[in-house]
């Protein structure tokens, strides 16, 4: 689930886009003015920042000049149609992307949707914040690092690549073992017991995704049950 900081000042506006971003699977902050916003940014991570111009004390265009100051993380301003020269100088402060209030729904979340796919790199897979990275090989919930053997890390590349797609004990070891092995399926078993419980630690809902097929082997499941 990507996680959004909203930033208004306006507490009706505010509440509408968290509850229409919540149904579309996002995790919302709400920060009431640029101060709050400041305060959240220095203590976690976002995924996208998606402020408003028009705030009293610090408007969104020095909000989003202090917050390039620390931050690269994307940054999609909304502004008021009869203040479109904001656009160009939210582009040159450092926001990725505004939209003209009022705004379509669909084509703000079209445009969040695209913004998130371009900061996410090819060689990584991306699940409700589980983030399998090939490059670094590192496997992270929310940025929080999960420790796997590398034999673990390969297993959940394969399974993160090829959702759906019900791989046999014997398929596994050949792919992570190598032709010539002579590892069991009860090794597979086991380091299946060891991911699923290093990952359920960090608080993702492994046992919604990683599901035993019974007499076959394992899959992963993209849309949790």
């Amino acid at each position: 689930m990507q996680k959004v900081l909203l930033v208004e000042d306006e507490k009706q506006m505010m509440d509408f886009l968290a509850l229409y971003l919540k149904s579309h699977h996002y995790l919302c902050t709400k920060a009431l003015g640029s101060f709050e916003a400041l305060g959240y940014l220095e203590k976690e991570s976002y995924d996208l920042v998606l402020l408003d111009v028009m705030m009293s004390k610090m408007n969104g265009l020095e909000l989003c000049h202090e917050i390039r100051k620390f931050s690269d993380v994307p940054i999609i301003m909304l502004i008021t149609r009869e203040k479109q020269e904001n656009i160009v100088k939210g582009l040159k402060l450092g926001a990725d992307d505004c939209i003209t209030k009022p705004f379509n729904e669909e084509e703000l979340l079209a445009r969040m949707e695209a913004l998130l796919r371009r900061r996410i790199p090819k060689n990584t897979i991306d699940v409700d914040g589980l983030r399998w990275d090939e490059e670094r090989f590192e496997l992270t919930y929310y940025k929080h690092f999960i420790k796997l053997t590398p034999k673990e890390f390969l297993m959940m590349g394969h399974l993160l690549k090829n959702p759906g797609k019900v791989f046999r004990r014997d398929q596994l070891i050949r792919l992570i073992w190598g032709i010539d092995s002579e590892t069991e399926g009860r090794t597979i078993d086991s380091h299946v017991r060891n991911v699923r419980e290093k990952i359920r630690q960090a608080g993702f809902p492994i046992d919604n995704h990683f599901v035993t097929v019974r007499g076959i082997g394992y899959k992963w499941d993209k849309e949790a049950h």
